[in-house]
């Protein structure tokens, strides 16, 4: 789509750093420099303030990600396209059945109401929760992979959804600060929310969360 679109050597195209490498990976192919710009803490999608002030004269394009089941901010960002001349182009998840986002739902309003300790996901309007995220207060990283070791040694699945952001991964480092995005990467941790899950299975994962609760501070 970005070379079809015209994007090459020399321009610049806005992308998160929050997972999905094969994004920037996409504009270097087409010849272009990835620009990182930070999240929305919410919605863990690219923050539409934080674009606008990334774009530049060489800037021809933004790939906004739909992320956990959130959807971006297509409505600013395609402001901004409008007013600096910008390519907008969006990186979707597949949808599900509607039967099968109506039970995750479900499952995700199960731990909402239950689950102490950890900050939970703000539903919001057409989250899908393709993934039920967390985060997990206290000391960042080490906190949030002792909870997730805890939690697995319960028979828990869980699985941080972005180990390393783009920005600090060697082919495409950079000096950037993108302070949501590094706590996002510190923080979060994906809890099981299939619609295959039984009410064993989700009695099972609040109490194997809850049971660390009392190491943590209390979630704000």
């Amino acid at each position: 789509m970005l070379k079809a679109a015209g994007v090459g050597v020399g321009d610049e195209v806005i992308v998160p750093a929050f997972g999905n490498v094969e994004i920037a990976q996409a504009v270097a192919q087409a010849g272009a420099l990835p620009v990182f710009a930070d999240i929305d803490p919410v919605t863990y999608c690219l923050e539409p303030a934080a674009v606008e002030a990334a774009a530049g004269p060489r800037t021809a394009a933004v790939v906004a990600v739909h992320r956990f089941g959130r959807q971006a901010d297509m409505a600013l960002l395609y402001g901004i396209g409008q007013r600096h001349g910008l390519l907008v182009l969006q990186h979707g998840e597949n949808q599900a059945p509607r039967d099968e986002v109506a039970q995750r739902r479900q499952r995700a309003g199960y731990l909402d109401a239950r689950l102490r300790g950890v900050r939970t996901p703000e539903g919001g309007d057409g989250h899908t929760y393709q993934q039920y995220v967390v985060r997990v207060p206290g000391n960042g990283r080490p906190d949030r992979d002792a909870f997730a070791r805890a939690v697995r040694a319960k028979g828990v699945e869980c699985r941080v959804p972005v180990k390393t952001p783009v920005h600090r991964l060697p082919e495409f480092w950079r000096c950037v600060s993108l302070p949501e995005t590094e706590r996002a990467a510190d923080e979060t941790l994906a809890l099981p929310v299939d619609a295959s899950l039984t009410k064993r299975d989700m009695q099972r994962i609040v109490a194997a969360c809850n049971a660390l609760g009392g190491l943590l501070e209390p979630a704000s």
